[in-house]
């Protein structure tokens, strides 16, 4: 089954195309992370799944409804967590999770909210009282008052310091072990890295990119990182010629390569014809980031 099927999707505001032509699905249970810079279209995709914006074309089904003016069997099924949310400040966390829970005909237990997002001590206390990261894990229990079958969180962590945003990553993922589909929007690298199934890219309104964080397309795009340290007694012009930039500063090699099975191999020979060592040998593949920006810059479509 699939939470989400995008087919075609655009949308247009005067002459301008924000999004020109979106394919997507996402799984149920699966945990999907739409990454772009500024003005790729991810807030206006978004929207449209949630009902809250009309498409120029395309079809789009989540949760088997088409989202366009947000039917009541869906509105019931989802949760949204917004940039910005304003919460009744002298309300008790508590009751404002009862209050929300009255909404709904078949809402998750009290507790088991807070269980879920880590709020169990703080349930009587003010909303006031509490800091940034906690106000923003309520937020999410929130959204699951109603124990939504798809959750929507737009940049759940902006402005969080790196204890905060290991919280709430906590809370997603406690999410997803309750099978929880989930789209998650973020300007955060290592958020998407630790917790998407799937990445997809968006650029100028086009998905450029769309897989496993460690199997996205583009690798190509970014360079893998070759470092050793130089044997005594050479220096870097006594290094084979492998495909890449080389770099030698201080005894220590830097190889930015595309082929590095092809480096790798070619120095390993290099070194066993001269009895050397390569020691601190290290090979790094491009990051999720590394690959992000090079999509991002490249214009590249699939």
């Amino acid at each position: 089954m699939s939470a989400i099927v995008v087919e075609g999707l655009r949308k247009q505001y005067g002459d301008h195309e924000a999004v020109r032509g979106i394919d997507l699905e996402v799984a149920d249970g699966q945990v999907v992370c739409l990454l772009g810079p500024n003005g790729a279209g991810k807030t206006t995709t978004v929207e449209i799944l949630e009902g809250y914006r009309n498409r120029t074309a395309g079809t789009v089904r989540v949760l088997g409804f088409d989202p366009a003016g947000q039917p009541l069997a869906l509105r019931q099924r989802i949760g949204i967590v917004l940039q910005e949310c304003a919460l009744p400040a002298d309300l008790r966390v508590a009751e404002l999770l009862d209050a929300y829970r009255d909404y709904y005909p078949h809402p998750r237990p009290r507790d088991e909210l807070l269980d879920i997002v880590e709020l169990r001590g703080e349930s009587a206390a003010p909303i006031k009282a509490l800091s940034g990261g906690q106000q923003r894990r309520l937020d999410l229990a929130l959204a699951l008052t109603g124990d939504p079958d798809l959750v929507f969180l737009d940049e759940p962590t902006t402005g969080f310091d790196p204890a905060a945003r290991r919280r709430c990553w906590a809370a997603i993922r406690n999410l997803a072990a309750l099978d929880k589909t989930v789209l998650l929007t973020t300007h955060y690298m290592d958020e998407a890295q630790e917790l998407a199934d799937r990445v997809a890219v968006l650029v100028d309104g086009l998905i450029v990119a769309d897989d496993a964080p460690h199997r996205l397309a583009g690798r190509h795009l970014a360079p893998t990182h070759v470092s050793f340290h130089l044997p005594e007694g050479r220096s870097g012009d006594d290094l084979p010629a492998v495909p890449g930039e080389i770099a030698a500063e201080g005894g220590k090699v830097m190889i930015a390569t595309r082929e590095p099975d092809v480096a790798l191999y070619t120095l390993l020979a290099w070194a066993r014809r001269r009895h050397l060592d390569l020691s601190g040998l290290a090979v790094a593949p491009p990051t999720l980031e590394d690959i992000y920006l090079a999509l991002a810059g490249s214009g590249a479509t699939r």
